[in-house]
């Protein structure tokens, strides 16, 4: 539940700006009138009216007008930034697309970049595209007052680059299980190790964890001690 503390010189007044703040008609919110005010000789105020307003927020669940509003407003932010690139793109919505960034989660929206030579937005292991998405998430976030989990993609880079690694990933476990040994994969960005911790994630004999700083962090695949005593 989000509330909003507001005043004015009539109750009236203070409804409207905490629906202001909180960006919802009166229908949405639940308004408790706090104080009405008071009025002095000739109409001056001696008091001013306070409120408080309340609304339920509601979980971004991909779907609904609010979803709606997010793909409309998140389209929109990706084609500016791509045409302020000089870069010749169209944007497409890709509601039944599974997301496969860096957190993992299922539930978000992706937003598929696609044109001729845009290598130069995806940048060397996908880095300039993944500063692309943060970019674009702060841009909605600044729209619609709320951190959204947008998914960038170029061309399918994500989804290509993703089963590649998925496939790296169980290939290089298979080795650790055979040689009973870690094995430490090449350095690689944020968003694509935590993939490979993904992909991993339950397997019953190894785990991973990330060595390294700055560039030169990796992943290193390690058999887990319980699997091979």
């Amino acid at each position: 539940m989000k509330e909003v503390e507001a005043t004015g010189r009539t109750v009236e007044e203070a409804i409207n700006r905490a629906l202001a703040k909180l960006k919802v008609s009166r229908d949405e919110a639940e308004i408790d009138v706090v104080s009405e005010g008071s009025q002095g000789l000739f109409g001056m105020g001696t008091g001013e009216a306070k409120v408080i307003a309340r609304v339920e927020e509601q979980p971004f669940t991909g779907i609904g007008t609010r979803a709606a509003d997010a793909v409309e407003v998140t389209t929109q932010v990706i084609q500016d930034l791509v045409d302020r690139m000089d870069l010749d793109a169209g944007v497409e919505y890709l509601p039944d697309a599974m997301v496969t960034e860096d957190s993992g989660n299922e539930s978000g929206m992706v937003f598929d970049v696609l044109g001729d030579d845009l290598g130069l937005l995806i940048g060397r292991h996908g880095q300039t595209l993944a500063n692309f998405q943060y970019l674009v998430r702060i841009l909605v976030a600044q729209k619609v007052g709320d951190f959204l989990p947008i998914v960038v993609d170029v061309n399918g880079y994500r989804q290509r680059r993703f089963k590649a690694l998925e496939v790296l990933a169980r290939r290089t476990a298979e080795q650790v299980r055979r040689r009973h040994m870690p094995f430490a994969l090449d350095p690689m960005p944020a968003f694509e190790r935590r993939i490979v911790h993904l992909v991993l994630a339950n397997d019953p004999d190894v785990a991973t964890q990330s060595v390294g700083v700055g560039d030169e962090r990796k992943v290193v695949v390690v058999p887990k001690d319980e699997s091979f005593k």
